[in-house]
Protein backbone atom coordinates (compact mmCIF):
# COMPACT_ATOMS: atom_id res chain seq x y z
CA UNK A 1 0.00 0.00 0.00
CA UNK A 2 3.03 2.37 0.92
CA UNK A 3 4.61 1.43 -2.00
CA UNK A 4 1.66 2.01 -4.05
CA UNK A 5 1.10 5.86 -2.54
CA UNK A 6 4.42 6.59 -3.02
CA UNK A 7 4.31 5.73 -6.39
CA UNK A 8 1.06 7.68 -7.03
CA UNK A 9 2.76 10.92 -5.70
CA UNK A 10 5.86 10.48 -8.03
CA UNK A 11 3.73 10.28 -11.24
CA UNK A 12 1.82 13.24 -9.47
CA UNK A 13 4.76 15.19 -9.08
CA UNK A 14 6.65 14.15 -12.31
CA UNK A 15 2.80 15.24 -14.33
CA UNK A 16 3.00 18.64 -12.83
CA UNK A 17 6.70 18.85 -13.90
CA UNK A 18 6.04 17.62 -17.63
CA UNK A 19 2.81 19.85 -17.96
CA UNK A 20 4.32 22.97 -17.00
CA UNK A 21 7.80 22.45 -19.17
CA UNK A 22 4.37 22.01 -22.24
CA UNK A 23 2.74 24.91 -21.03
CA UNK A 24 6.20 27.03 -20.87
CA UNK A 25 7.30 25.76 -24.48
CA UNK A 26 3.65 26.75 -26.29
CA UNK A 27 4.03 29.93 -24.35
CA UNK A 28 6.94 30.93 -26.16
CA UNK A 29 5.13 30.62 -29.76
CA UNK A 30 2.12 32.56 -27.86
CA UNK A 31 3.98 35.26 -26.46
CA UNK A 32 6.86 36.82 -28.94
CA UNK A 33 8.38 40.01 -27.83
CA UNK A 34 6.90 42.81 -28.88
CA UNK A 35 10.75 44.49 -29.52
CA UNK A 36 13.84 43.34 -30.17
CA UNK A 37 16.84 41.57 -28.41
CA UNK A 38 19.87 44.35 -28.48
CA UNK A 39 23.54 43.52 -27.42
CA UNK A 40 24.37 45.18 -24.20
CA UNK A 41 27.34 43.93 -23.99
CA UNK A 42 27.68 39.81 -24.27
CA UNK A 43 24.34 39.10 -23.83
CA UNK A 44 20.65 40.69 -25.19
CA UNK A 45 18.34 42.81 -23.74
CA UNK A 46 14.59 43.30 -24.75
CA UNK A 47 14.14 46.70 -26.06
CA UNK A 48 10.81 47.88 -27.41
CA UNK A 49 11.35 51.14 -29.11
CA UNK A 50 8.01 52.99 -30.36
CA UNK A 51 7.25 56.52 -32.06
CA UNK A 52 9.82 59.27 -33.53
CA UNK A 53 11.72 61.83 -32.65
CA UNK A 54 13.53 63.72 -29.90
CA UNK A 55 13.85 62.93 -26.54
CA UNK A 56 13.80 59.50 -26.03
CA UNK A 57 11.78 58.63 -23.48
CA UNK A 58 13.43 55.55 -21.15
CA UNK A 59 11.06 53.99 -19.06
CA UNK A 60 12.71 52.01 -16.10
CA UNK A 61 10.23 49.82 -14.28
CA UNK A 62 10.00 48.83 -10.76
CA UNK A 63 11.38 45.74 -8.50
CA UNK A 64 10.03 42.22 -10.59
CA UNK A 65 8.30 44.75 -12.80
CA UNK A 66 9.07 45.09 -16.44
CA UNK A 67 8.02 46.27 -20.06
CA UNK A 68 4.52 45.04 -19.57
CA UNK A 69 3.86 46.53 -16.53
CA UNK A 70 3.82 50.22 -18.69
CA UNK A 71 0.72 49.04 -20.04
CA UNK A 72 -0.70 51.63 -22.97
CA UNK A 73 1.47 53.98 -21.46
CA UNK A 74 3.99 53.84 -24.35
CA UNK A 75 1.69 53.58 -26.59
CA UNK A 76 0.32 57.29 -26.00
CA UNK A 77 3.75 58.82 -25.63
CA UNK A 78 4.89 57.54 -29.06
CA UNK A 79 2.68 60.05 -30.29
CA UNK A 80 5.22 62.86 -29.22
CA UNK A 81 8.32 60.88 -28.87
CA UNK A 82 10.73 57.79 -29.29
CA UNK A 83 9.58 55.33 -26.26
CA UNK A 84 11.97 52.95 -25.23
CA UNK A 85 10.46 49.94 -22.49
CA UNK A 86 12.72 47.38 -21.71
CA UNK A 87 13.40 44.60 -19.53
CA UNK A 88 16.23 44.25 -17.15
CA UNK A 89 18.61 41.56 -17.69
CA UNK A 90 16.84 37.85 -16.45
CA UNK A 91 13.04 39.91 -16.73
CA UNK A 92 10.57 39.03 -19.40
CA UNK A 93 12.14 38.70 -23.00
CA UNK A 94 15.51 39.56 -21.60
CA UNK A 95 18.50 37.47 -21.50
CA UNK A 96 20.42 36.91 -18.05
CA UNK A 97 23.62 38.92 -17.44
CA UNK A 98 26.82 37.99 -16.14
CA UNK A 99 27.58 40.91 -13.91
CA UNK A 100 26.33 41.36 -10.31
CA UNK A 101 22.83 43.26 -10.34
CA UNK A 102 24.00 46.44 -8.59
CA UNK A 103 22.67 49.69 -9.91
CA UNK A 104 25.64 50.48 -11.59
CA UNK A 105 25.55 47.36 -13.84
CA UNK A 106 21.85 47.75 -14.81
CA UNK A 107 22.54 51.76 -16.05
CA UNK A 108 25.63 50.54 -17.51
CA UNK A 109 23.97 47.66 -19.60
CA UNK A 110 20.67 49.75 -20.75
CA UNK A 111 23.05 52.30 -21.95
CA UNK A 112 24.98 49.81 -23.97
CA UNK A 113 21.80 48.38 -25.19
CA UNK A 114 21.05 52.13 -26.26
CA UNK A 115 23.49 52.70 -28.32
CA UNK A 116 23.82 49.41 -30.15
CA UNK A 117 20.07 50.34 -31.09
CA UNK A 118 21.22 53.37 -32.37
CA UNK A 119 19.34 55.80 -29.54
CA UNK A 120 21.68 58.46 -28.23
CA UNK A 121 20.18 61.30 -26.05
CA UNK A 122 18.92 63.45 -25.00
CA UNK A 123 16.76 61.08 -22.73
CA UNK A 124 13.79 62.04 -20.64
CA UNK A 125 14.47 59.14 -17.79
CA UNK A 126 11.80 57.95 -15.99
CA UNK A 127 11.37 55.85 -13.52
CA UNK A 128 8.86 53.88 -10.94
CA UNK A 129 9.33 52.63 -7.66
CA UNK A 130 13.33 50.43 -7.43
CA UNK A 131 13.50 52.12 -10.92
CA UNK A 132 13.49 55.26 -9.99
CA UNK A 133 16.55 54.40 -8.12
CA UNK A 134 17.84 53.26 -11.33
CA UNK A 135 17.07 56.25 -13.44
CA UNK A 136 18.24 58.73 -10.86
CA UNK A 137 21.71 57.05 -11.34
CA UNK A 138 21.17 56.86 -14.73
CA UNK A 139 21.20 60.59 -14.61
CA UNK A 140 23.81 60.67 -13.06
CA UNK A 141 26.34 58.81 -14.98
CA UNK A 142 25.36 60.27 -18.49
CA UNK A 143 24.38 63.53 -16.87
CA UNK A 144 24.97 65.38 -19.95
CA UNK A 145 22.98 62.89 -22.14
CA UNK A 146 19.35 63.71 -19.52
CA UNK A 147 16.98 66.66 -20.47
CA UNK A 148 14.79 65.50 -17.67
CA UNK A 149 13.90 62.97 -14.93
CA UNK A 150 10.53 61.73 -13.66
CA UNK A 151 9.95 59.89 -10.22
CA UNK A 152 6.89 57.56 -10.00
CA UNK A 153 6.26 56.64 -6.22
CA UNK A 154 10.42 56.15 -6.41
CA UNK A 155 12.12 54.22 -3.84
CA UNK A 156 13.79 56.98 -1.94
CA UNK A 157 17.71 56.87 -1.29
CA UNK A 158 17.65 56.29 2.53
CA UNK A 159 14.44 53.80 2.57
CA UNK A 160 16.67 50.97 3.68
CA UNK A 161 18.30 52.48 6.29
CA UNK A 162 15.42 54.15 7.63
CA UNK A 163 13.58 51.10 7.51
CA UNK A 164 15.55 47.99 8.97
CA UNK A 165 14.90 48.28 12.37
CA UNK A 166 11.13 48.47 12.03
CA UNK A 167 11.14 45.69 9.40
CA UNK A 168 13.04 44.15 12.38
CA UNK A 169 10.75 44.95 14.99
CA UNK A 170 7.76 43.54 12.97
CA UNK A 171 9.70 40.49 11.97
CA UNK A 172 9.02 40.94 8.41
CA UNK A 173 9.99 37.72 6.44
CA UNK A 174 9.88 39.47 3.21
CA UNK A 175 9.34 37.33 -0.13
CA UNK A 176 9.79 33.63 -0.60
CA UNK A 177 13.33 32.80 -1.74
CA UNK A 178 14.05 32.17 -5.45
CA UNK A 179 14.31 29.02 -5.12
CA UNK A 180 10.87 28.18 -3.88
CA UNK A 181 9.15 30.10 -6.58
CA UNK A 182 11.27 28.63 -9.13
CA UNK A 183 9.97 25.28 -7.95
CA UNK A 184 6.63 26.67 -8.11
CA UNK A 185 6.86 27.38 -11.17
CA UNK A 186 8.46 24.76 -12.53
CA UNK A 187 6.27 21.81 -10.80
CA UNK A 188 3.60 23.67 -12.27
CA UNK A 189 1.35 24.78 -8.78
CA UNK A 190 2.14 28.00 -9.97
CA UNK A 191 0.05 27.73 -13.01
CA UNK A 192 -2.40 25.66 -11.31
CA UNK A 193 -3.08 27.89 -8.90
CA UNK A 194 -2.17 31.34 -10.17
CA UNK A 195 -5.58 33.14 -9.01
CA UNK A 196 -5.15 32.37 -5.16
CA UNK A 197 -1.07 32.47 -5.03
CA UNK A 198 -0.98 35.53 -7.09
CA UNK A 199 -3.57 37.52 -5.76
CA UNK A 200 -2.57 40.83 -4.10
CA UNK A 201 0.63 40.33 -6.04
CA UNK A 202 -0.18 40.39 -9.65
CA UNK A 203 -3.56 42.01 -11.28
CA UNK A 204 -5.73 39.70 -12.68
CA UNK A 205 -5.26 41.23 -15.47
CA UNK A 206 -1.55 40.99 -16.02
CA UNK A 207 -1.53 37.10 -14.78
CA UNK A 208 -1.99 35.84 -18.11
CA UNK A 209 1.50 37.70 -18.92
CA UNK A 210 3.10 36.84 -15.50
CA UNK A 211 2.86 33.18 -15.84
CA UNK A 212 3.91 32.70 -19.53
CA UNK A 213 6.57 35.75 -19.88
CA UNK A 214 8.04 36.32 -16.64
CA UNK A 215 7.54 34.03 -13.95
CA UNK A 216 11.01 32.13 -15.28
CA UNK A 217 14.16 30.83 -12.99
CA UNK A 218 16.33 33.69 -14.54
CA UNK A 219 13.62 36.38 -13.14
CA UNK A 220 13.37 34.98 -9.98
CA UNK A 221 16.83 34.77 -9.40
CA UNK A 222 17.17 38.57 -11.07
CA UNK A 223 14.75 40.01 -8.79
CA UNK A 224 16.14 38.73 -5.68
CA UNK A 225 19.68 39.79 -6.32
CA UNK A 226 18.28 43.35 -7.22
CA UNK A 227 16.93 43.37 -3.96
CA UNK A 228 20.28 42.25 -2.04
CA UNK A 229 22.12 44.80 -3.82
CA UNK A 230 19.32 47.92 -3.33
CA UNK A 231 21.24 49.16 -0.62
CA UNK A 232 24.52 49.80 -2.62
CA UNK A 233 22.24 51.62 -5.10
CA UNK A 234 21.16 53.67 -2.09
CA UNK A 235 24.63 54.53 -1.46
CA UNK A 236 25.42 55.53 -4.96
CA UNK A 237 22.35 57.89 -5.28
CA UNK A 238 22.04 59.28 -1.95
CA UNK A 239 23.30 63.59 -1.88
CA UNK A 240 22.65 64.07 -5.30
CA UNK A 241 22.51 67.48 -6.81
CA UNK A 242 21.36 67.61 -10.45
CA UNK A 243 21.25 71.45 -10.88
CA UNK A 244 18.56 73.05 -12.54
CA UNK A 245 17.73 69.95 -14.50
CA UNK A 246 13.87 69.82 -14.86
CA UNK A 247 12.39 66.82 -12.09
CA UNK A 248 9.09 65.98 -11.69
CA UNK A 249 7.75 63.47 -8.34
CA UNK A 250 4.94 61.81 -8.52
CA UNK A 251 3.89 60.71 -4.98
CA UNK A 252 1.29 58.02 -4.00
CA UNK A 253 -1.78 59.20 -2.27
CA UNK A 254 -3.12 56.38 -0.70
CA UNK A 255 -0.95 54.58 1.97
CA UNK A 256 0.33 51.15 0.97
CA UNK A 257 -2.01 47.90 2.75
CA UNK A 258 0.87 47.29 5.24
CA UNK A 259 -1.76 45.07 7.19
CA UNK A 260 -1.71 42.54 4.50
CA UNK A 261 1.93 41.88 4.56
CA UNK A 262 1.87 41.10 8.47
CA UNK A 263 2.76 44.76 9.94
CA UNK A 264 1.06 46.29 12.68
CA UNK A 265 -0.89 49.45 12.18
CA UNK A 266 1.56 51.54 14.15
CA UNK A 267 4.25 49.93 12.07
CA UNK A 268 2.78 50.37 8.90
CA UNK A 269 2.31 54.13 9.33
CA UNK A 270 5.75 54.28 10.62
CA UNK A 271 6.83 52.88 7.10
CA UNK A 272 3.69 55.27 5.16
CA UNK A 273 5.94 58.35 6.68
CA UNK A 274 8.63 57.10 6.27
CA UNK A 275 8.12 56.69 2.62
CA UNK A 276 6.17 59.68 2.30
CA UNK A 277 9.31 62.38 3.66
CA UNK A 278 11.29 60.30 0.92
CA UNK A 279 9.24 61.45 -1.90
CA UNK A 280 9.25 65.24 -0.73
CA UNK A 281 12.89 64.86 -0.23
CA UNK A 282 13.62 64.38 -3.76
CA UNK A 283 12.60 67.95 -4.17
CA UNK A 284 16.78 68.79 -2.99
CA UNK A 285 17.14 66.86 -6.48
CA UNK A 286 17.00 70.04 -8.80
CA UNK A 287 16.28 73.46 -8.35
CA UNK A 288 13.51 72.84 -10.74
CA UNK A 289 11.41 69.95 -9.26
CA UNK A 290 7.83 69.53 -8.68
CA UNK A 291 6.06 67.36 -6.46
CA UNK A 292 2.54 66.00 -7.53
CA UNK A 293 0.30 63.71 -5.00
CA UNK A 294 -1.50 60.91 -7.15
CA UNK A 295 -4.88 60.90 -4.83
CA UNK A 296 -6.31 58.12 -6.27
CA UNK A 297 -3.51 55.92 -6.35
CA UNK A 298 -1.71 53.46 -4.15
CA UNK A 299 2.09 52.56 -5.54
CA UNK A 300 1.19 51.04 -8.99
CA UNK A 301 0.62 54.60 -9.96
CA UNK A 302 1.22 53.70 -13.82
CA UNK A 303 -2.05 51.48 -13.34
CA UNK A 304 -4.32 53.55 -11.13
CA UNK A 305 -3.52 56.78 -12.81
CA UNK A 306 -1.51 56.40 -15.86
CA UNK A 307 -3.35 59.45 -17.33
CA UNK A 308 -1.53 61.64 -14.32
CA UNK A 309 2.08 60.13 -15.73
CA UNK A 310 1.43 60.77 -19.22
CA UNK A 311 0.59 64.07 -17.91
CA UNK A 312 3.62 65.04 -16.22
CA UNK A 313 5.79 63.61 -19.16
CA UNK A 314 4.36 65.39 -21.97
CA UNK A 315 4.70 68.85 -19.82
CA UNK A 316 8.49 68.19 -19.92
CA UNK A 317 8.44 67.27 -23.72
CA UNK A 318 6.72 70.96 -23.97
CA UNK A 319 10.27 72.64 -22.54
CA UNK A 320 12.81 71.02 -24.49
Amino acid sequence: MLLFVLSAIILLIGSGFLYEAIASNAAKKHYPPPGKLVDAGGFKLHIHKQGAGSPTIILESGSGETSLSWRDIPDQLAESATVVSYDRAGYAWSESSPNERTGANIVHELHNALMNEGLPGPYLVVGHSLGGMYARLFTQTYRDDVMGLVLVDARPENDERETAAILKAEKFAGNPSSAILTLLKRSGVMRLFQDSLLKGMVAKEDRGNFINVISTPSYFTAKEQEGALASSTEDAIRGQNFGALPVRIIARGLPQDYASFGFSEAGGKQLEAIWQAGQRSMLKLSTDSKLTIAEKSGHMIIHDQPELVIETIRSLLKQK
